[in-house]
């Protein structure tokens, strides 16, 4: 057959497409509580037998994110002893039961709508489940798009997994704004007053809006939890379990008969030892791997995705959810960019002018945040600081981790790395809020500008630890990742030479 000669780029795709499903559910899920959040924050604030305060509100907003720590660290484990495919079903199958669960957490156990302490314990409890799924998707989805893809397409095709996660956060934005309809979102300053101070259709919002919102999450899950069963293990995954005659199929498949046992062969080389510890090529590597993930979270973007509408609403704008969208729409863009120009310009050249952007962008919002006829200015400037990640730090960051580390330690390598994104993901998204409304003195914009200030300094800060330490990998296959790391004389930013000692 002709795909056995050079092989199939239609198979490929529909392989990758199938994976990046995790991603859309990594980006939906992260992104759907920030149509839902105000409405949650007024049901609960009704509960009679505790005080849903302002901790209360970030902990319950942010608690997918402790979800997401436990699946990144459990999925090294169990995308090395049940396979990448089964860690993803498994996946699928954890946002399929968040999503309803989190649509109705009183089911089997409380009254339908009577908010209480124990109510939303069981609310936290599924949005916890959901983010172990979003926690295990995000450390294994690129890895499994990285074993599957050529090394000559794979930062595109990696790529498209953050192209995924952008668009599962722009489709969530469009079915949140389609949800509230013409329902008034509530206002934080009246919850106070209780129902009673709405008006019938914010009434709704309150009561069923946010159902429909963490609902809608179980259509693509299902869907994703179908589709993923049908696709192939990773060959890599396959030769570390001795099943050499299934991994030269599928590598025949993608690369055609002579280069997919060339593939193999250079597999078969790189595991020969399936029990290296993870520091048998050094600490650095590690740790270059962890401070990705950490810069990755620390510049703090996740903040503005999370309470993209609040900020907006802040600054005055009428319908906060349409900017929203808007904003979904440059994301898209600018991760477009990213995607074509990733073989073409590299990784660090990439990461270091995001860096960059993103830090004129959060200094552009810390100087102009709430300043009289300023707002403009600060919207521009939160839309740049948007688009530069998108087209640097998001896709980058997952297209570095899932091909920097060698093939016998990348399942544990890149679970430790991922742990280190969510747990700063967590820091990040759970101390916005606090930062943001800090004041030195009464009435003053002290945490504005801070936050924002802050974030702009971070991003300088990764832009010289990418110059400095990151070694470039586009055009290198993951085996020669095991090259570049047991080159014994090793510098941050030079290659192995000829006549080097390993």
């Amino acid at each position: 057959m002709e795909y056995q000669k050079r092989g199939s780029s239609s198979y490929l795709f529909s392989i990758v497409l199938v994976a990046v499903l995790g991603g859309l559910l990594f980006g939906y899920d992260t992104a759907v509580i920030s149509g839902a959040e105000k409405g949650l924050q007024a049901f609960f604030s009704e509960a009679k037998d505790f005080t849903y305060t302002d901790g209360w509100h970030g902990f319950t907003s942010a608690s997918a994110l402790i979800g997401c720590i436990i699946g990144s660290a459990l999925s090294g484990y169990l995308a090395t002893n049940f396979g990448r495919k089964r860690s993803l079903v498994i996946a699928g199958i954890l946002f399929f039961i968040s999503a309803l669960g989190s649509m109705d957490p009183e089911f089997l156990f409380f009254t339908y709508g009577e908010p209480t302490y124990s109510l939303l314990i069981m609310f936290n409890f599924y949005r916890v489940i959901g983010g172990i799924g979003v926690g295990l998707a995000s450390a294994i989805c690129p890895m499994y798009i990285s074993e599957v893809a050529p090394s000559n397409i794979r930062g595109m095709l990696v790529s498209c997994n953050q192209f995924a996660i952008i668009f599962g956060q722009l489709v969530v934005y469009f079915v949140n704004f389609f949800i509230l309809g013409d329902h008034i979102q509530p206002l934080v300053e009246d919850m106070g007053k209780g129902f009673a101070a709405f008006a019938p259709a914010a009434q709704w919002t309150v009561t069923t809006g946010w159902r429909y919102m963490f609902g809608s999450e179980a259509i693509p899950a299902g869907l994703f939890a179908l589709l993923i069963s049908l696709v192939p293990e990773t060959p890599r995954y396959l030769v570390s379990v001795g099943k050499d005659q299934q991994a030269l199929e599928v590598l025949v498949k993608i690369n055609g008969t002579d280069r997919g046992e060339f593939i193999l062969n250079a597999i078969k080389e790189t595991l020969v030892q399936k029990t290296e510890k993870l520091m048998t090529y050094g600490a650095l590597c590690i740790f270059i791997g962890i401070m990705l993930s950490v810069f990755q979270q620390a510049v703090g973007i996740n903040a503005v995705l999370y309470y993209a509408p609040r900020i907006f609403g802040d600054m005055g704008m009428e319908n906060p959810m349409v900017i929203t969208v808007f904003m979904g729409i440059v994301n898209i863009a600018f991760t477009l960019v990213a995607i074509f120009t990733v073989e073409r310009w590299g990784r660090k050249p990439l990461l270091i002018w995001g860096s960059l952007g993103m830090a004129l962008g959060a200094f552009g919002v810390a100087v102009t945040f709430g300043k009289a006829g300023m707002e403009m200015v600060t919207a521009i400037s939160i839309m740049v600081y948007s688009a530069s990640f998108m087209f640097s730090w998001g896709p980058i960051c997952w297209v570095l981790i899932a091909e920097i580390f060698p093939n016998t330690i990348r399942g544990a390598a890149v679970a430790i790395a991922v742990a280190f994104q969510w747990i700063f993901n967590f820091i990040v998204s759970s101390t916005f809020v606090p930062m943001f409304n800090m004041h030195l003195t009464e009435g003053d914009d002290f945490g504005h500008w801070f936050t924002y200030g802050l974030y702009g300094v971070i991003c300088v800060i990764a832009a010289i630890f990418v110059w400095r330490l990151v070694p470039e990998t586009k055009g290198k296959s993951l085996e020669d990742m095991t090259k570049l790391w047991r080159w014994k004389g090793y510098v941050p930013g030079e290659e192995p030479h000829e006549g080097a000692t390993y």
